[in-house]
């Protein structure tokens, strides 16, 4: 390109984001992440005033089990048959898992069975969606760090509205009407992800089976060194940082400053993560894992305000800190992956890259209880503060993290 002096270097003009295709995923994702965020609520207080917490803790187990053991056949199917359609069904199964404890809690008490196999469900249901979030962005949109950024606003205002909306709910309809509700935003996700028009159709080799399928999608992950590393790095992420956080943090914060105390540094985190979004909407740096990892040790403030116990104010300002760092690094990370992996194997990588994350978190909520009878919790959430910093640390001295280029 050559460059008139006088007229100053030329730019281009930015891609339109709100295309119509962009539009219905973008709000498909809003409803499902609506729902998702509904969902932990809805069980803890129905499930809960019916079965006691080990009830709680048997329907939430069932839901994580299959999302972590599906979530690789998640991302093989979606490459074989479409991520769109995957996504479409996922959310048909969860309209009628949801669907029918509604209609089980308006007709009375629903028995434990039907509460497991309906949570097992919308687990495997769950793990058949996650593998085509990334997978549709690029079709979706033409600029995937601008749709990244304002999909990661959208995620911190539905956790915020989410338990909101389930517990107004549950205090003034009764647990019925929250899942009829949770239902119906999987009704109109799926909807709006099946009125789509540009996302691709799968091209499925006769030839090939679903063994072959896991095998391509774990080569293809192995080979890159720069996401591996990266996943290897957040199990310990995952296990000692945001698997004890939610437990550990609430505890902590509800008993020195009140359960509204709590609100309002969930509150900061939200409002952090939509300035983080908002930023990385603008700032497109050429190495972006590496800047992500700069803006990461932010996150720094969130168990070590927890852990110095200082005012409020403090407190609020740590979160929303540590919010904005958050959301910045996971826009870089997964712009990085859905512009650097092949579209014909993008599902199946994901699915192992968010199979590897997830497991850590769930090592880390399965053992923060234990863990606490014998270690303090303020003493774990200092070790939280070390492993952040040290996970930062990894990250920018890994070398093809460091300098990975955008695409």
């Amino acid at each position: 390109m050559t460059a008139v002096v006088d007229r100053g270097p030329v730019t281009r003009a930015p891609k339109a984001l709100w295309t119509r295709d962009f539009t219905l995923y973008f709000t498909a994702r809003v409803v499902s992440l609506l729902g998702d965020a509904m969902m932990p609520v809805a069980a803890a207080l129905a499930v809960g005033a019916v079965y006691g917490v080990s009830g709680v803790g048997y329907v939430l187990a069932v839901w994580t089990a299959p999302y972590v053991l599906f979530v690789v056949f998640g991302g093989v199917f979606s490459d074989r048959i479409g991520a769109q359609a995957m996504m479409v069904g996922a959310d048909v199964v969860r309209v009628v898992t949801q669907g029918a404890l509604a209609v089980a809690f308006f007709a009375g008490t629903p028995p434990m069975w039907l509460l497991l196999v309906a949570s097992a469900l919308a687990g495997t249901a769950a793990a058949m969606f996650q593998p085509g979030v990334n997978g549709m962005v690029p079709q979706v949109a033409r600029d995937p760090q601008r749709a990244n950024g304002t999909l990661k606003i959208a995620d911190a205002v539905t956790q915020l509205a989410g338990p909101v909306l389930a517990g107004l709910l549950m205090a003034f309809a009764g647990a019925g009407p929250v899942y009829a509700v949770d239902a119906g935003t999987f009704l109109l996700s799926g909807l709006c992800l099946a009125l789509i028009r540009r996302a691709c159709a799968a091209r499925h080799r006769g030839d090939s089976t679903v063994l072959r399928d896991l095998r391509r999608g774990w080569q293809e992950f192995r080979s890159r060194s720069w996401m591996w590393s990266v996943i290897v790095v957040w199990v310990f992420f995952g296990l000692f940082v945001f698997g004890p956080y939610i437990p550990l943090g609430s505890t902590l914060i509800s008993d020195r400053l009140g359960d509204a105390a709590y609100g309002w540094t969930m509150a900061g985190l939200g409002a952090g993560t939509v300035i983080g979004g908002l930023v990385a909407i603008r700032f497109r740096p050429a190495r972006p894992l590496a800047a992500g990892a700069l803006a990461l040790t932010g996150f720094v403030a969130i168990p070590l305000t927890i852990v110095l116990e200082p005012p409020l104010p403090a407190l609020v300002a740590g979160h929303l800190l540590g919010g904005a760092a958050w959301a910045f690094w996971s826009v870089m990370w997964s712009t990085s992956v859905q512009t650097l992996v092949a579209p014909e194997v993008l599902n199946r990588v994901t699915a192992y890259e968010v199979a590897g994350s997830v497991s850590g978190v769930a090592a880390g909520q399965a053992l923060v209880g234990p863990v606490s009878t014998v270690v303090a919790p303020r003493d774990l959430l200092l070790v939280a503060t070390l492993v952040t910093a040290a996970v930062c640390a990894a990250l920018l001295l890994i070398r093809p993290v460091r300098r990975l280029r955008r695409a």
